[in-house]
């Protein structure tokens, strides 16, 4: 399976990613500059372009709003429109939403604070390909580190999502309770992860690049490039 990262000026996870990706997870992976107009030659729908954290552009405006005017993502797009996983992980969950690729937005905390933290998060599906191989009985502890993780969409849209089964994760407890107290920013439904309707699409504000490997002393976020790789024709 190959890998793309995209990288904006204010990335700043796009080395945590290649190294997850291609240190720990053995893929074939490179960095895409957001100034390109095209991905790299032979990528295709088995393969994952990755939108990693960081302040793209510096969040001025709104958190992915000028990055997702980027040239670049008219061919992200292209290809998730072709079946290619795209998977934005903080800000890049933030770009997906500003460029529609995903529904909804990611409005400021509800403390108005930013969050740096580890965080429990309960997979609540198995039908998408960076939750295929989880347990959904039991919480995954992963960081997160933002100022406008607050995920919000109207109620029609929220359960649409839920209808189908499009949410990913949520917020909760470390015995995997899902309640307005382990909620660490205010998002709707203690929404931490969502998909697309056509399951290629993901985003979520956590980040699981940062719980990927034993000398970090918690591997709880390699189960989802895990389940990326089981579900590869490629891997």
């Amino acid at each position: 399976m190959k890998f793309g990262v995209i990288v904006f000026p204010g990335s700043n996870c796009d080395d945590d990613m290649v190294h997850v990706l291609g240190d720990v997870m053995g893929q074939d992976v490179v960095k895409i500059w957001h100034k390109n107009t095209s991905l790299p030659e032979g990528f295709g729908p088995g393969d994952c372009v990755v939108l990693p954290g960081g302040f793209s552009f510096g969040d001025y405006v709104r958190a992915g709003a000028i990055a997702h005017l980027s040239p670049i993502m008219q061919a992200v797009k292209v290809f998730a429109d072709e079946g290619g996983y795209v998977f934005g992980i903080c800000n890049g969950f933030q770009i997906l939403c500003e460029s529609g690729l995903l529904p909804g937005v990611l409005l400021r905390n509800a403390n108005l604070q930013f969050i740096c933290d580890n965080v429990w998060l309960l997979p609540t599906t198995n039908d998408s390909a960076i939750t295929s191989d989880l347990d959904l009985h039991t919480a995954l502890k992963i960081p997160i580190a933002h100022a406008e993780g607050r995920y919000y969409a109207d109620e029609a849209t929220l359960d649409e999502l839920e209808r189908n089964d499009q949410v990913l994760f949520r917020y909760c407890t470390p015995d995997g309770r899902v309640t307005p107290e382990s909620n660490p920013n205010g998002a709707a439904r203690n929404i931490a992860g969502i998909c697309n309707a056509r399951r290629n699409v993901f985003g979520m504000m956590p980040h699981p690049e940062r719980a990927s490997e034993d000398v970090l002393g918690n591997v709880d976020g390699k189960g989802l490039f895990e389940s990326l790789l089981v579900l590869s024709p490629k891997s």
